[in-house]
């Protein structure tokens, strides 16, 4: 027989995966206590008994999937027989795979909704778990910025720069190209720009 603990630990942990998926797919704004409570069959004073409100439950989904994606842009960084082109490629599919909208976008526009000590949270998590790993890749030699930018600025630009690989409507490249190829076809654009001179 399942113990009270272990029938709280099991419904504490399908309030966060099920919120990950509605916060990751529909975003903060459109998702509610009452559609994670739904979609686990909880009521929502249930919901209410594992975390006091929504943004506790964000932060934590962020807090989460950012260590992840720390965790495996890393392990990108780590091999370093691959050029930055080729890690910045893997780094992308990587964010695509984890996140079905773009990240930055889904992170900012939960500020408008969120205190302030929740979005220092969030800020926190971001700065951490994307950029300072990113900015790794802009500090190598091999990654010739441009005079006047920064790593951070270049991780940032990075990141701000990914909205047409989380949507089809606005894709870059040939449609018919495997993944990898689109995802560089719009680097090549990010890195290098889109006119000779």
């Amino acid at each position: 027989m399942v113990s009270r603990a272990e029938q709280l630990a099991k419904t504490h942990q399908a309030i966060l995966d099920t919120a990950r998926d509605l916060f990751l797919t529909k975003g903060y704004a459109a998702t509610s206590t009452r559609d994670i409570a739904n979609a686990i069959g909880i009521t929502q004073p249930a919901l209410y008994h594992h975390f006091k409100d929504k943004a506790v439950i964000f932060v934590a989904v962020i807090q989460t999937v950012g260590a992840e994606i720390k965790d495996g842009m890393n392990a990108i960084l780590a091999d370093s027989s691959q050029s930055p082109l080729e890690q910045l490629t893997s780094i992308s599919i990587l964010l695509t795979h984890k996140h079905p909208a773009d990240v930055f976008t889904l992170i900012h526009t939960s500020f408008k909704a969120l205190s302030p000590e929740y979005i220092r949270e969030l800020a926190g998590v971001f700065a951490a778990d994307y950029v300072a790993p990113l900015q790794a890749v802009f500090e190598q030699p091999a990654m010739q910025l441009q005079p006047g930018v920064t790593p951070q600025m270049a991780a940032n630009f990075y990141l701000t720069s990914l909205s047409p690989l989380f949507n089809r409507f606005h894709q870059i490249g040939d449609p018919h190209a495997d993944e990898r190829t689109r995802v560089q076809t719009l680097l090549k654009m990010i890195l290098y720009g889109v006119a000779t001179k």
